[in-house]
């Protein structure tokens, strides 16, 4: 178990926002848990709100009602305590792959002669050897992506939010993506929150995977996902696998009691 990684908690947050002079309820007493070393996964209709979710995580902004808890402890500071990577990879075009996955320890100002040795050594792991002086203009888009997680894991937060990192790429280099990340996240045992609107990718990546309801948001379906590890891409077409992604589809359909307001 990575020492850095951190059991996440989220109880009851509410989180609403106005918009043309109205408030707009986001997010209505969503409550989850991650364990330590635990792969997470939400998924729920565009618009309901899992990005909020990660940016309050994130402390990149702050919950009207809620707790956010990291290892059992409420902290206001949550900024730094975990790496963020958006749907888009945001590579800063005039650096270099090198210099854009070593962003984090410049801003930090930490030691950068040790942080580019240990990026170096990392490169190989993420499918980007030879490529730490090229511009990502140079790169496809799913070269992309692994520089952009790389960038992400040199954060050394323990605790990972991936937005939708995959949604942008074709079929093929999402399903190559999914089995290099599991690879990647079992090597560092990190904390992870997931997004996806993709059900078999939500199954094939995670521990535990949270269904939301349309906005405002609450938990509809918390399952937990019993497949074996290490996973291999023909896990998809077993029974079992078909049917917790039976199971994840009614929720979405709303084929499941909506919970009520505490």
């Amino acid at each position: 178990m990575n020492p850095l990684a951190h059991a996440i908690e989220i109880e009851g947050l509410r989180k609403a926002y106005r918009v043309g002079g109205q408030r707009l309820q986001v997010l209505d007493g969503l409550s989850l848990r991650a364990e330590r070393g635990q792969f997470v996964t939400l998924i729920g209709p565009s618009g309901c709100g899992k990005s909020t979710v990660l940016s309050l995580v994130a402390g990149l902004q702050h919950p009207d009602e809620g707790q956010i808890r990291f290892d059992g402890a409420v902290t206001e500071q949550r900024l730094g305590r975990c790496g963020w990577m958006p749907q888009r990879d945001l590579l800063f075009p005039w650096r270099t792959v090198l210099g854009n996955v070593l962003l984090a320890p410049e801003v930090h100002g930490e030691g950068l002669r040790q942080a580019r040795e240990e990026a170096l050594r990392l490169l190989p792991l993420f499918g980007l050897e030879g490529f730490g002086d090229s511009y990502p203009a140079a790169l496809s888009g799913g070269m992309r992506q692994r520089a952009a997680l790389l960038r992400t894991f040199l954060t050394r937060s323990g605790v990972l939010l991936l937005d939708e990192p995959f949604g942008a790429l074709d079929a093929l280099t999402r399903a190559s993506l999914q089995e290099w990340l599991l690879r990647v996240w079992h090597e560092f045992s990190y904390t992870v929150l997931f997004i996806t609107h993709d059900v078999e990718e939500a199954l094939f990546l995670s521990d535990r995977v949270y269904v939301l309801t349309e906005r405002p948001a609450r938990v509809c379906l918390e399952l937990e996902v019993p497949l074996p590890r290490p996973r291999e891409r023909d896990l998809i077409l077993s029974p079992e696998f078909a049917t917790l992604k039976h199971r994840l589809i009614d929720a979405l359909r709303g084929e499941l009691p909506r919970p009520s307001a505490a």
